[in-house]
């Protein structure tokens, strides 16, 4: 029996201005007919704020209608081990995730016309008190540059708090073909950075809104398989999604992003459908108890790594 009825995914955007097409903001949705036969739509949305309050009602609706869904996102949902204590942040009251999340949600607030680049002197701040210099975050545009935020990659010690990689980047940079880029860098060649500094601000929002949702892997399992029992009183689960693992084929009129999300959201019902995707929420039988506890309670994990 499959665990999910929907399949939402998000292909995130941190661009500065509304904006559509390719490189903006794609939620591809698989979703039950009338005949109870999944049927994907993709749309696209030209600002964040429009984004969050679409995925609100989308999922008002099929949860209201009985469906469990599962919504990813394509960004980190966590920053590497000690980025919350590097920051001061209050973790005897809070997981060490759930303080980043809140954090930046004091921190970042979009507005109607999709400006990010706010973005840049948040991280500057960030910066500041990490560090006092420009680590652990950069990559910005020249006019955005600051003491504390460079446009060139810093040098990631053993000795500096954070690392440039979660474990999940690590265990993915091994596989041949992947390459997945840290959440420190963003500016630049594929910098995905932006993205999570941007969209864990709108998660935060989302989970506040959905009593019954909750955030994989921080409030759901320990590491192993998902389970029915997990789901009981659960109606929607966030997780974090790297669509890089499936290449994507667009179709004749589709763009990249389009069918990225298309293909991904396939991928985790097709595996539900064959009882396969319980497995894909786990943080895989290599690491050991430690490292697990560092991935659910701060850095977070992509599912089906």
């Amino acid at each position: 029996m499959a665990l999910f009825d929907a399949y939402i995914m998000v292909d995130w955007s941190a661009a500065a201005k509304p904006a559509l097409g390719p490189n903006s903001i794609w939620i591809g949705m698989l979703i039950k007919d009338a005949r109870l036969k999944l049927q994907f739509k993709a749309v696209n949305i030209d600002t964040r704020l429009k984004a969050r309050a679409f995925l609100e009602d989308m999922v008002a609706k099929l949860t209201k209608r009985g469906d469990k869904v599962l919504l990813g996102f394509d960004f980190s949902l966590g920053y590497p081990a000690g980025t919350a204590k590097a920051l001061g942040l209050d973790t005897e009251r809070q997981a060490p995730w759930a303080a980043m999340h809140a954090h930046l949600a004091t921190r970042y607030k979009d507005k109607p016309d999709n400006n990010s680049r706010p973005r840049f002197a948040i991280a500057a701040g960030l910066n500041y008190t990490i560090s006092k210099g420009p680590f652990p975050f950069w990559g910005t545009p020249p006019a955005d540059k600051a003491t504390t935020l460079s446009t060139t990659r810093p040098e990631f010690t053993p000795d500096k708090p954070v690392a440039e990689f979660r474990l999940a980047e690590q265990q993915l940079r091994a596989i041949p073909g992947a390459s997945p880029k840290s959440c420190w860098q963003l500016y630049g060649a594929g910098a995905v950075g932006s993205q999570s500094l941007t969209g864990i601000p709108h998660v935060h929002a989302l989970r506040q809104a959905w009593p019954t949702a909750r955030i994989w892997p921080f409030e759901l399992g320990e590491g192993g398989p998902l389970t029915a029992g997990m789901l009981e009183d659960v109606d929607v689960v966030i997780a974090e999604i790297y669509p890089s693992l499936i290449k994507p084929k667009p179709e004749k009129g589709e763009v990249a992003d389009e069918a990225q999300v298309r293909q991904i959201a396939r991928h985790y019902a097709d595996l539900d459908e064959k009882n396969g995707l319980a497995a894909a929420f786990s943080t895989g039988k290599s690491l050991s108890g430690e490292q697990i506890g560092t991935i659910t309670g701060e850095e977070g994990w992509i599912l089906g790594a």
